[in-house]
This record gives C-alpha cells, structure tokens and sequence, in this order.
C-alpha cells in the first residue's frame, strides 16, 4: 500500500483509505471482520463522523491493542441525540459527544479532530472566535486531538478555513462530476437520482480547482469524500457524462488533485475492499480516466490539463503532468510562491527543455496545448 504525507500533518496515510459510514448496516462481528481485513491490507486511515454507539464501538474493538496503525477522523458536532443524527455546535451535546467518542473506540485522543460539515460562509464566520473554536483549540491544547482538520462540500468556505491557518487537513468531496459544478450546490440534490447536470458545464469549476491549488500551496493535506459520487458514476444511464466509470478511475482521478493524500471509500465487502486496492496494481490503461472523460457524449474538459499522465513519455524526459501542476499553483498567485519555486527547481527537468516536438500533444485526450504552456512556465520560473 502507497502512503502519501497528509500535508503539514506529517501523517503517513494509507492513498486508498476507510470511509466508515456504512459500518452501522452490518451485524457488528461483519463489520469488525471487515475493518481488520482493510488494516491488514494495508489501510491506516479511517473517517468516523458518525454519532451512533454502534459504528463507534465497531471501530474501538478493531482498534483495541492495535491504536497505533490507525490513523482517526473523528469529527466535533456531529451528535447522537434522540437515536438519530443531529449536527451541532451547541457544547452542551458537542461535549459529551466528543468523550462519548473517547470512550467507545478505547483511546485517549484523536489523530484528526474535524470541525464538522462547515458548508457556508455564514456558518464559518460564526465558528470565528466561538466556544466551538475555543474548545476545538483547547481539545489540541490537551493532546486530546493531535491536528486540526474541517469537512466541507463547499469550495468557497474550504478556501477560507484554509487561507485562514486554522487548519491542518480538509475532508472535501471530489470526483470529475462533482468538480464541474459551482459553489453552493446542495450535496443531497447532487447525489439524488433526479439531479439533472447543466449541459453547458465544462471542465473543473474555477473555485474547485483553486482549492487544491490552495491546499497543495499552504501544505493543507486533502482526505477524499464521496469520490464514487454515491455510485453515480459507475452507471452509465446515471452518470452525467453518458458513460461509467469504473472504481479503480475514479480513484485515480482523486489522486490526481493537488493535495490529495488519500481517498476514504465505503465498503459493505471485502471484494469492494479489494476492487479499491486493485488500484494500487492496477495497469495505467485501467486508471485511465482521461480517455473515457474526453470521449463521452455529455460535457467536456476540452484544454484542461487534469494531470492524467498520457502526455507521458517525453523524449526530453520532462514530467509533464508536474510541471503543469507547478504551474497552475504558481500561476493563481501574484508573486511565485517560494515554495513552489523551489519544488519546481528539484526537478530533473525542467520546462525550458521542452523542444516542442508535439508528441504529447498528439497523446492528450483533452487538447492541451503543451508546448505553449511549458513556454509560459519556463518564463513564470524563469528556467
């Protein structure tokens, strides 16, 4: 299994990690059975959101004498109040929620302590200077959270929580369908199955891309929702492009973002485990997403480079996917950032080799005019 840091975390996460939203909905011993079987496979890193004893007490006995291999989300304000689901920042059920969580996966802390589902800006600018905030800093104050991280379906208050240095990671939803729509989209309309895709919708939206742009910049790691957008996307008669994708593409897709270190994927099976670690062996024909996306009858990500990789070889031997990554991190700023700057310089190759061949053109699925864009990142960076 692939590790990627989790940004200025430090953590070491599993690429491919543990949503644990559907342990609930199997008998308990199932559900245990399957949780161990991802650890042993290399799985590190699972996301608990869920107020109900019984996911919690699920994960707290796969854990028991093994707390070291996982790494937690667990998130502050999701509460379980009336044997149902309540999102809060009310402190009085904020609380005891939080050592309710303590207490059932038999731990004294928590790797990632998540400020819960900060979906508007409204609700961001009242967690400024709020008891909520006060007690989520004092909770890492304590050790009882090691970092700080924000779950968010909304590229506009994502971006806030992370210019404003209060966060470490951010859990987001990304997949192509869902990076095409604009801020502000309801999440329960987008996973419904009447939602209907604007036929005029191309390409990444502008807010989401300069969100991973940001994240990557600011060193703030990514953990990846709703990557299979509920399963939409493996249906060709559901799926907004016309055409299915498969779950090993849609994974790499994820990866593929800008600070992204790991996708957190449901499971009800171990073969729905497996087919996810799949990816980690998986042909570079079978992740390709780009041929299927550049191809389908509905929208388009014409001259968009989503840093797929079929621009590969290069006979000047540039990373092409990376530099163009660079670019478009430096290009969002006024200045070249100097950390860009120099992850740019400590690469083999650099833009200005590009002699202009025109052979990754031709392999692009989207168009890209490559050439011209490594002309332009040669005099962004100056080499």
């Amino acid at each position: 299994m692939n590790k990627r840091t989790l940004g200025k975390t430090g953590l070491a996460v599993s690429e491919i990690g543990f949503g644990g939203e559907w342990l609930e909905r199997h008998p308990e011993d199932e559900a245990v059975e399957l949780m161990r079987y991802a650890g042993e496979q290399g799985i590190n890193i699972i996301d608990c959101w869920m107020p109900d004893p019984k996911s919690r007490d699920i994960i707290g006995r796969v854990m028991q004498g093994n707390r070291e291999h996982w790494y937690v989300q667990g998130h502050l304000g999701s509460t379980w109040q009336d044997g149902q689901y309540v999102r809060t920042r009310d402190l009085k059920y904020v609380k005891p929620a939080f050592e309710d969580l303590l207490a059932r996966l038999r731990t004294d802390y928590i790797d990632l302590g998540m400020i819960h589902y900060v979906d508007t800006m409204e609700d961001w600018e009242q967690l400024q200077d709020s008891a909520y905030m006060e007690y989520v800093e004092e909770l890492k104050a304590q050790g009882a959270i090691r970092h700080i991280g924000m779950s968010s379906h909304n590229p506009e208050t994502a971006k806030a929580a992370v210019r404003s240095g209060r966060i470490e990671m951010l859990l987001f939803s990304i997949n192509p369908a869902f990076d095409m729509l604009p801020a502000g989209e309801d999440l329960d309309e987008l996973l419904s199955e009447g939602y209907q895709y604007d036929g005029k919708l191309a390409g990444i939206d502008a807010d989401r891309a300069e969100l991973y742009r940001l994240c990557e910049e600011k060193d703030v790691g990514i953990t990846v929702m709703k990557g299979f957008a509920g399963g939409r996307l493996f249906d060709e008669k559901r799926s907004p492009f016309g055409v299915s994708l498969s779950p090993v593409q849609c994974i790499h897709y994820a990866l593929t973002r800008p600070g992204v270190a790991s996708i957190l994927c449901g499971y009800d099976t171990k073969e729905q485990i497996d087919q996810a670690l799949h990816y980690e062996d998986a042909s570079e024909e079978e992740k390709d997403y780009a041929s299927v996306l550049a191809n389908a009858p509905f929208h388009s990500y014409r001259g968009e480079c989503t840093y797929c990789g079929h621009c590969k070889p290069c006979v000047a031997k540039l990373d092409i996917a990376m530099i163009n990554k660079y670019y478009d991190l430096a290009a969002m700023q006024p200045v070249v950032p100097a950390t860009i700057q120099s992850h740019y310089e400590l690469l083999a190759h650099k833009a200005s080799e590009c002699i202009a061949c025109g052979a990754c053109e031709a392999r692009c699925p989207f168009g890209v005019p490559v050439a011209e864009r490594m002309k332009k990142t040669a005099e962004l960076f100056g080499c």
